[in-house]
């Protein structure tokens, strides 16, 4: 008996093949929509696709935080205190 043979890339991910779909989907932590997403933009390759998630990810970390105003970063960080302008009366 001879068996049908099924020619694996193993740089490829193939969509139809939900083992290899759930194993993509949890190694990347990504849902099935996110995974269908970013192989249609960057194609079937694992490498791509892989790369693709790290700079998301890596995009969503470093969203930017609510800084306070220039002026205020300046007055805090003067190492200079500020001289009062008349003499405190001392009774």
């Amino acid at each position: 008996m001879r068996r049908t043979s099924y020619r694996q890339f193993r740089n490829r991910v193939d969509m139809a093949d939900r083992v290899q779909v759930r194993v993509i989907k949890r190694r990347l932590r990504l849902s099935e929509p996110e995974l269908n997403r970013l192989v249609d933009r960057v194609g079937s390759s694992i490498a791509a696709i892989s790369k693709e998630a790290a700079l998301r990810k890596a995009v969503q970390l470093s969203a930017p935080r609510d800084l306070p105003a220039t002026a205020t970063v300046a007055a805090v960080s003067d190492p200079e205190p500020e001289k009062p302008s008349e003499p405190i009366p001392v009774a």
